[in-house]
């Protein structure tokens, strides 16, 4: 059995880069590829199930982070926000909109976090709704 010198010696080259260093060369690489054109352009399910994988594999590991109600709001919202500049964004038919409310009404309801308006807020939230629709 071959005895080991110290732990220094255990992480060579790349491998024993700090992982700023290491995400720099790789980004480089990346760019590269994208100008020679012999990067690979991922469809939206290719890059759906690549980010699914990931997240499955950090959660097993125990190293994804656990978003607030908040930080998940902020986060929809700047990916909304940057695919309406880049028009990208799918823009919902009122049916379409409709349906997703519904979906995610019902889906609330099931996990017991659904709001539970009273008579005066769902009056209010018409009322608001009717004179947004005529705008």
């Amino acid at each position: 059995m071959t005895e080991r010198k110290n732990d220094a010696t255990d992480k060579r080259g790349f491998a024993s880069m700090d992982p700023e260093k290491q995400r720099e060369i790789a980004s480089k690489g990346g760019h590269t590829a994208q100008e020679k054109g012999t990067a690979h352009h991922f469809s939206s399910e290719e890059a759906r199930e690549a980010g699914s994988k990931g997240g499955h594999a950090a959660q097993e590991k125990g190293t994804a982070h656990h978003f607030s109600s908040e930080e998940a709001r902020e986060a929809g919202s700047k990916g909304g926000h940057a695919a309406q500049e880049k028009g990208t964004a799918h823009h919902f038919s009122s049916e379409e909109a409709r349906e997703a409310g519904s979906k995610g009404g019902h889906a609330a309801q099931e996990k017991g976090t659904a709001h539970h308006f009273s008579s005066e807020e769902a009056r209010e939230a018409g009322h608001k709704g009717s004179k947004a629709s005529k705008e």
